[in-house]
């Protein structure tokens, strides 16, 4: 028996799906929603909420940039913070604390509007060079 073996952390793979389905839950997400975020059906993404399959690594890692945790904090060994935004705008601040209440689809529509704002203004700024 080699000492990786040895080590015991606190945490289990076996209580994954619980974490998975919490942090998801607390992010006003669906099992539907997050799994068109990853790119896979909802028929796996329920295979894990269930505890009846895993994740592969890589997959792991994307949802926690999802869900903004991290991979301590997806994997248990960590309590999960509350993930602040990033703008320095506080208004716009307020308006995002908001966001997780509104539905899926208007969550889409958003990210649409803000996309091609985000695209408009690269746009305006490399004609203006």
């Amino acid at each position: 028996m080699n000492a990786a073996q040895l080590i015991l952390l606190p945490c289990s793979i076996t209580d994954f799906h619980q974490r998975l389905r919490t942090l998801r839950s607390s992010r006003k997400l669906t099992q539907s929603r997050l799994a068109e975020l990853l790119g896979i059906s909802p028929r796996v993404y329920t295979l894990w909420e269930n505890g009846d399959a895993t994740p592969l690594f890589g997959t792991v890692v994307k949802i926690a940039g999802i869900l903004n945790v991290t991979l301590d904090e997806l994997a248990g060994r960590q309590d999960a913070a509350e993930a602040e935004p990033r703008s320095k705008n506080p208004e716009l601040h307020r308006l995002y604390q908001k966001v997780d209440s509104l539905t899926d689809e208007d969550q889409k529509a958003l990210l649409l509007v803000l996309d091609s704002l985000v695209k408009r203004s690269r746009m305006d700024s490399r004609l203006a060079e």
